[in-house]
């Protein structure tokens, strides 16, 4: 434990950035998610649809000016696969039992943020600002299994089911929100970023009993290099 200590407090040391200096970071990573007020969906025959949080990646980079030891601005641009599942169902249709195992929207935007950074200690940065982003894909996917007839000779079979659905109707084009995190530079320089994004504009083009202002909640932890420029 005294080792690591050591070395982490070696590491903080000596990671880097100077007033009036420009940085860029290309980044990956992962992406939890989920949209609000989508627990409120049900069936047609009210068969309720349980929300759970939906895993995805991200891939961009940001340019970052040091304005001050303590403050620097980035921007940049990203790609965000983010969404919305749900728990499995169980439910009859027409005789069928009918098994989901695995069912979300999936949506993909290109995404433009901007950030203040305020570095606490030297590496270590709280960060806030704006974000906005362009959807460039929609579409919902399922998969599971129906216990049916299907060679005709009276013996029900697990069959499994997969399908997508294109989207774009139903959501809207633009997404607004404000991203909030912390960020740590490590000596490499690696950077591991965090942050979680509010969603404050409606997602859904469409209302539903129930369902009237869905909005993107976001959170992603990236891992990048900066290099000088």
């Amino acid at each position: 434990m005294m080792v690591a200590v050591a070395l982490m407090t070696a590491v903080s040391a000596n990671a880097q950035f100077k007033k009036g200096t420009w940085s860029l970071q290309p980044y990956m990573g992962g992406v939890v998610s989920s949209v609000t007020n989508a627990d409120n969906f049900a069936l047609e025959d009210g068969t309720p649809l349980k929300k759970k949080m939906s895993v995805g990646c991200i891939i961009g980079g940001e340019a970052e000016y040091q304005f001050a030891d303590r403050f620097s601005v980035a921007a940049g641009v990203n790609y965000t696969s983010q969404g919305c599942a749900w728990e499995d169902l169980s439910y009859w249709e027409d005789g069928i039992r009918v098994k989901i195992k695995d069912q979300r929207d999936i949506l993909g935007y290109i995404k433009i943020p901007i950030v203040a950074n305020y570095y606490i200690f030297k590496g270590f940065a709280v960060k806030t600002g704006v974000q906005f982003g362009f959807m460039v894909s929609s579409k919902f996917y399922a998969h599971g299994t129906a216990n049916m007839d299907v060679l005709g000779d009276g013996v029900n079979r697990e069959v499994d089911l997969y399908g997508t659905v294109d989207m774009k109707d139903q959501y809207k084009k633009f997404d607004f929100a404000i991203p909030i995190g912390v960020s740590y530079q490590f000596k490499v320089p690696i950077t591991i970023d965090a942050r979680y994004q509010l969603g404050l504009t409606r997602v859904n083009k469409m209302t539903y009993d129930g369902v009237k202002n869905s909005k993107n909640s976001v959170f992603t932890l990236t891992v990048g290099y900066k290099f000088a420029l």
